[in-house]
């Protein structure tokens, strides 16, 4: 099963893949996720819809892997050797335009899920495990260094803590998300919530 996946895959060139992904998150941030559809990703693509769906099984699967795709880095190998600057590096991996991009997209997509569950299944097994798993890597190299007491309470809530941050400032204040924003909310919130000084 494993080498049949592979074989599949390798028909489309990592270059190809990239510009197939660049198109889906063009088209959902134009359309949204509902209007999206795979007629018009072939299109845009110039792709065969089945084609597509040789390689991705579905829309969902196509969408979530796009947005993976657009992550500039895995969370788990960013070591700076603190827990801030991890966190601080993680922020500063995109610029204020892309982070606007990126929670209009996010929040577009977070939409889509509440009514559909096959989006919900495909984004939770696809990106929020993994992200989850890699910021388990970065948490525990915290710990190992002394840094967060390894019953902090407030370690399990971490991932809402960042998600949360990012999500809520364009409805409480009616701006995007800003690396600065965030920057400052990660050592007025996020840090002092696991008992992490700041400067």
């Amino acid at each position: 099963m494993a080498e049949a996946a592979v074989a599949r895959r390798s028909r489309i060139t990592p270059e190809r893949e990239a510009e197939l992904y660049e198109a889906v998150l063009d088209l959902l941030r134009e359309v949204g996720y509902d209007a999206l559809t795979m007629d018009a990703v072939a299109a845009r693509t110039r792709s065969s819809k089945a084609t597509l769906y040789r390689q991705w099984g579905g829309k969902a699967e196509l969408v979530v892997k796009a947005v993976r795709h657009s992550k500039p880095g895995k969370t788990g190998e960013i070591d700076t050797g603190t827990l801030r600057g991890d966190l601080h590096a993680l922020v500063e991996l995109d610029d204020d335009c892309t982070i606007e991009q990126n929670s209009a997209l996010m929040r577009g997509v977070a939409m889509a899920m509440h009514n559909n569950a096959d989006l919900r299944r495909v984004f939770r097994d696809q990106f929020i495990e993994p992200e989850m798993a890699e910021f388990r890597r970065v948490i525990q190299r915290a710990v190992d260094r002394g840094e967060v007491r390894p019953d902090c309470p407030a370690l399990d809530f971490l991932l809402h803590m960042l998600v949360g941050g990012f999500a809520t400032r364009a409805l409480l204040d009616d701006q995007p998300p800003s690396r600065a924003f965030l920057l400052s909310y990660i050592d007025a919130v996020v840090l002092p919530a696991l008992g992490v000084p700041t400067p």
